[in-house]
């Protein structure tokens, strides 16, 4: 099961932890209407797994790739690590599945107070349209991820403030409906 929580403020090394003293954690529910949708799936048949293939149908995920986020793989690793932590937004939905390794997404409350959400192997996760987040790795420093899409692959990040795009102010409705 997914494990999240809200985060402390310092400015050490974004790949520890940081929760919050005392621990604030936060449930699936609380992720749900901020919009965080999130599955735990067996990442060991990612290739042939009724269960992806099911959820790919209903929300109509129908481009994929692979990505490998380590100093080995990942061409310019230290440039895009830093630029996966850059607080942004997308004008997609953002989705992931971890195959293997670990890291965090972090995503703003309703209060903008950052989330912290720990994901491992086995997870998927969606992250909506218009929701200010970052990612970065945990201490392992490596996570593989099937990267899913609507429709073709958009790579665009906005870096806050990105508030004048129309994703956002859905996003920003669709709190007000939910609180």
């Amino acid at each position: 099961m997914v494990e999240a929580w809200y985060m402390d403020e310092s400015a050490d090394d974004p790949r520890r932890p940081h929760r919050a003293e005392p621990n604030r954690p936060v449930g699936l529910e609380q992720l749900r209407r901020l919009g965080v949708l999130y599955w735990k799936l067996d990442a060991d048949k990612y290739e042939n797994d009724p269960e992806l293939e099911k959820i790919r149908k209903e929300r109509n995920y129908s481009w994929m790739d692979i990505i490998t986020i380590c100093k080995d793989k990942l061409p310019n690793y230290e440039e895009k690590r830093k630029a996966f932590y850059e607080e942004h937004l997308h004008l997609d939905d953002e989705i992931r599945y971890v195959l293997d390794g670990s890291g965090y997404f972090d995503v703003r409350d309703k209060e903008d107070k950052w989330i912290r959400i720990f994901m491992e192997k086995g997870d998927l996760i969606t992250l909506p349209a218009g929701i200010y987040h970052r990612f970065t790795l945990d201490e392992k420093n490596y996570v593989k991820a099937m990267r899913l899409f609507v429709g073709d692959p958009v790579w665009t990040a906005y870096n806050r403030p990105a508030d004048q795009f129309e994703a956002r102010g859905r996003y920003v409705a669709f709190l007000a409906q939910t609180a």
